[in-house]
């Protein structure tokens, strides 16, 4: 079993409440409601600002999308685990292949499939969609 990469870390980063906003994808607003009902902590800066720690935060995050993920009984059964339902804001179409822009949150994903594909999912501008991302290369970088 692996064991979590640990660091001698002096401060731990925490977040506004609009940047928290960004990173879950939701308004400001919600992020304010969530803390006022208590489901996610936050603490004041010395200037009165509300702030979410760093470990909160990713906690509430995996917990929204665990909550998300049970409730997502009547949809396909795949092995895919980065799924981003969004809009469908560009569809180009070419004689064999095709690009398709969703915007999902804050994401934009650009997909290149077949014209058949898209035709037969009909897929155009303004119709929901879910992107759905599997990789054998995953890349991150410290924000």
């Amino acid at each position: 079993m692996c064991e979590p990469l640990r660091h001698n870390v002096v401060h731990m980063r925490s977040y506004s409440m609009g940047r928290a906003a960004r990173l879950l994808g939701v308004s400001p607003d919600t992020v304010r409601r969530w803390a006022d009902a208590g489901r996610l902590p936050t603490s004041r800066d010395e200037g009165g600002r509300r702030l979410v720690a760093g470990e909160d935060l990713a906690a509430f995050a995996a917990a929204l999308a665990a909550d998300a993920a049970e409730g997502e009984d009547d949809g396909p059964h795949t092995s895919v685990r980065n799924s981003f339902p969004g809009i469908v804001t560009a569809v180009r179409l070419g004689d064999v292949a095709a690009q398709v822009e969703i915007q999902a949150g804050p994401h934009r994903l650009v997909s290149l499939l077949t014209r058949e594909a898209v035709e037969e999912l009909g897929l155009a501008v303004g119709m929901e969609a879910v992107a759905r991302v599997k990789s054998t290369n995953v890349h991150v970088d410290r924000a």
